[in-house]
């Protein structure tokens, strides 16, 4: 029995994902542009997209301030079981040429730089 449990935990696809150690993007990249001006391969700057400000005045967040209005305390559930320790990396790629913009997800990873200058290794003279 613990033999089963042990091969079923060694091949679980689960255990198997790495994560890498580093990931370096380049701050240009050559790649499809599918706008009508374009629609082939152009050189694309590459930037590290950001979640903007949250607006006060979106559906969900009125409805919740005036659930919360007045007495009962919390309302809504809050959020603490958090399992995740990496995030998922999303670039935005500009066309230089046309300046259509588009997302591109990466996989999970805990470091992320952009454009840095790989680290020569061995001995430096």
């Amino acid at each position: 029995r613990e033999l089963i449990f042990h091969i079923f935990w060694k091949s679980s696809p689960r255990n198997n994902f790495q994560f890498s150690k580093m990931v370096n993007v380049p701050k240009e990249r050559k790649t499809y542009c599918a706008s009508s001006k374009c629609r082939n391969h152009q050189v694309h700057k590459v930037t590290q997209y950001k979640a903007g400000k949250a607006s006060n005045f979106a559906q969900g967040k009125r409805r919740y301030d005036t659930k919360q209005m007045g007495f009962g305390g919390q309302t809504k559930p809050v959020f603490h079981k958090k399992a995740k320790t990496t995030r998922k990396v999303v670039l935005r790629l500009e066309c230089k040429k046309c300046k259509t913009k588009k997302q591109l997800t990466l996989k999970r990873t805990k470091h992320f730089e952009l454009g840095a200058k790989k680290a020569d290794t061995g001995h430096q003279y």
